[in-house]
């Protein structure tokens, strides 16, 4: 199996050495060789080597990853893992593609559903009218759904948060540039209000936003899923929605790695351009500095990062820096800041045991830091560790641009 990524001599790279177990979220669970990072190169390097015929017995293996990308910032040789694990799942889906009713639910509803804003949006209206007549209550009272899925599964906004954004909307006071915004798939169902904010954000800095209504899903889930081309339909149609952007802003990890590395997946030039001009919020902030002072937020709070932002965009300090100037903040360490949360995409509803085991662990460190608040730059980890979280704790979970904000604008 080739691709445009060779994963097979990228994979050399990897000594073996050993320094990536204790990075990797699924060995520190299960302890087993064949879960860890070194482990499934090994396999993905003798699948190559023709050493396993039987697909099926590495799958499993492959598919538990969650593709964090933890091991690459431990790793002393510079292994590419996630290009070569994302290559190897797209060629195992390729060559001999799922035929269990779970992948093809998946692949049909990340092809069909999530790819598609109009289709997505209509989807979520109706879930909406669902929710209002007690058809979830009633799923999870009779066992179609799982009960712990209900942290896991938010509630959907009223219609007014999950309105389109797509417009122009002008910079306050002295205009300092002009940005497009990334407002996501499921994103903008979801958390549209941190669209909104992330929006009024940038204006009160002085940046006239322009969020394209042709832009589309990231493609990142149908990346992590194998579905390669998916991916590459969804990147080609983001270049030409934002081609008028010189910077292209996100407040999504996940989805800001899939942009960033979009000229891999693509292998143009245009596309190589296209991910240099992509920036997470947080980073562009602290590039060009605030020019409104956030309001005072007196509270203590934990920074946890988002493992694309820190491992996959290499976007350590940015974050940590903007949050320094909101006014009475107090930021208290834990750490597990760069450790997985569990969340990974759908990860936490597809492997709902091991990803429950990963957010207990992060939940736990999240008590023992004393924070009051958490936040986190990624709306799957949001989920995620609120949902680990217990009621009691007392814990919020926000994103950072909630706290970003100047005196004049509602953080509620």
């Amino acid at each position: 199996m080739k691709s445009e990524v060779d994963s097979y001599t990228a994979s050399l790279d990897c000594v073996h050495c050993g320094l990536c177990l204790e990075a990797c979220p699924t060995y520190g669970v299960l302890g087993l060789e064949t879960d860890s990072p070194r482990g499934r190169i090994y396999l993905m390097r003798a699948l190559a080597e023709d050493r396993i015929d039987d697909v099926d017995a590495i799958r499993p293996h492959l598919e538990q990853c969650l593709d964090c990308r933890a091991c690459e910032t431990a790793c002393p040789s510079g292994v590419r893992y996630g290009h070569i694990l994302e290559t190897v799942r797209a060629d195992l889906e390729e060559a001999r593609p799922r035929r269990d009713l779970a992948s093809r639910v998946r692949r049909l509803l990340l092809r069909h559903l999530v790819a598609h804003q109009g289709r997505l949006r209509l989807a979520f209206r109706l879930g909406r009218v669902a929710e209002a007549l007690g058809l979830r209550w009633l799923a999870f009272r009779i066992g179609l759904l799982p009960r712990k899925m209900d942290a896991l599964v938010p509630r959907i906004p009223p219609a007014a948060e999950r309105r389109s954004l797509a417009g122009r909307y002008p910079a306050k006071g002295e205009k300092r540039g002009t940005v497009g915004l990334f407002t996501g798939c499921v994103m903008e169902q979801v958390f549209g209000r941190i669209n909104v904010v992330t929006r009024d954000l940038l204006v009160a800095n002085g940046f006239e936003v322009v969020v394209p209504a042709s832009q589309t899903c990231c493609g990142a889930l149908s990346l992590h899923d194998g579905q390669r081309e998916d991916a590459r339909r969804t990147a080609r149609h983001n270049l030409q929605a934002f081609a008028d952007c010189d910077v292209v802003l996100n407040n999504s990890a996940g989805c800001g790695a899939a942009l960033r590395e979009v000229g891999e997946l693509l292998g143009t030039d245009e596309a190589h351009a296209f991910g240099a001009r992509c920036r997470d919020v947080t980073e562009f902030l602290a590039e060009v500095g605030l020019a409104a002072e956030p309001a005072p937020f007196p509270h203590k709070v934990a920074y946890d990062a988002p493992c694309h932002l820190c491992h996959a965009q290499k976007v350590r300090t940015a974050p940590l820096e903007v949050l320094r100037q909101v006014p009475g903040i107090e930021l208290v360490p834990h750490p597990t800041s760069e450790d997985c949360c569990g969340s990974a995409g759908i990860y936490n509803l597809v492997h709902r045991q091991l990803a429950a085991e990963i957010g207990d662990r992060k939940a736990a460190a999240l008590r023992a830091s004393g924070a009051q608040v958490v936040v986190s730059g990624n709306p799957g980890c949001m989920m995620q560790i609120r949902a680990h979280l217990d009621p009691g704790d007392g814990i919020e979970v926000r994103h950072p641009v909630e706290l970003l904000l100047p005196s004049q604008h509602d953080r509620t």
